[in-house]
């Protein structure tokens, strides 16, 4: 079995079903010695996500905002939101395994561990959300995650701007998030906590292999790490001025004393 023509048949998935089904399937022949990596085609560029087929992208504005996370449907729109975010991340995960050709062994190994990771994130919050009597879908989604791919077709670029910073983001939402659920005193509470806590502990490992393979890509094209904010500056301007960040879970992810020095507000080392 070749190994990109997996990774691409999931990525294509039309179904959630599908694509969670082909992630873990694809995590166990992996596991399992089973994938042969000749490279048989370039890797495709895809335009549109394959979640469109079911889904209703809008520009991110148009999202509604969840106000009144105590009935369900303020916490369903909450929810219906983070599982979104969630399954994109699969497609973030399985595309870097799909786009970058000849690398070591332990780089595919560790962006098939964060896809399977983020199906399972994206089934308890899917379970919670649908708890709440809405279906992943039932509400309008963005495009913006998938949009990084699109910007990030270089290695460098790519582990820069998706797990540094995008999902480096999601490190210091998560206490507001979290914070905001605790006290909805909602029927899920609980549950969602749990989920999130979850979240957290993974997310601060996936920014840290986005940490190792930044600098493994830094090293290649015998560039110094210090370039990540230039490259975040030309992705997304005035997107790095200082702000409250989590800078435990930072520090954890391999972030340095003087890249949260820029970030934060507070003196982090």
């Amino acid at each position: 079995m070749n190994f990109y023509s997996a990774v691409c048949e999931a990525l294509r998935a039309e179904s959630y079903q599908e694509k969670t089904e082909k992630t873990l399937e694809i995590e166990k022949n992996f596991l399992d010695n089973k994938y042969d990596f000749t490279e048989t085609s370039p890797p495709l560029t895809f335009e549109k996500p394959s979640y469109e087929v079911f889904l209703n992208p809008v520009p991110p504005k148009k999202i509604p905002k969840a106000k009144d996370l105590q009935n369900d449907k303020g916490m369903g729109e909450f929810l219906h939101s983070i599982v979104h975010i969630e399954y994109c991340a699969i497609d973030l995960a399985l595309d870097a395994c799909y786009r970058f050709r000849n690398m070591p062994h332990e780089f595919y190994k560790d962006w098939i561990e964060v896809a399977r990771e983020e199906v399972e994130h994206f089934t308890d919050l899917r379970i919670a959300l649908e708890e709440c009597g809405y279906k992943y879908g039932d509400l309008p989604v963005h495009n913006y995650l998938w949009e990084a791919t699109l910007k990030t077709p270089d290695l460098l670029e790519r582990m820069a701007f998706i797990p540094r910073n995008l999902e480096a983001n999601g490190l210091d939402v998560n206490t507001k998030v979290r914070t905001r659920v605790e006290n909805s005193n909602h029927k899920l509470t609980q549950k969602i906590l749990k989920a999130l806590d979850i979240i957290l502990r993974d997310e601060i490992d996936h920014v840290r292999k986005g940490d190792v393979w930044f600098k493994y890509a830094c090293k290649k094209k015998g560039k110094d790490p210090k370039c990540y904010f230039e490259i975040i500056e030309s992705l997304l301007p005035n997107s790095s001025s200082a702000r409250e960040i989590n800078i435990e879970a930072r520090k954890k992810a391999g972030f340095t004393c003087d890249e949260l020095s820029v970030l934060s507000t507070k003196k982090p080392c």
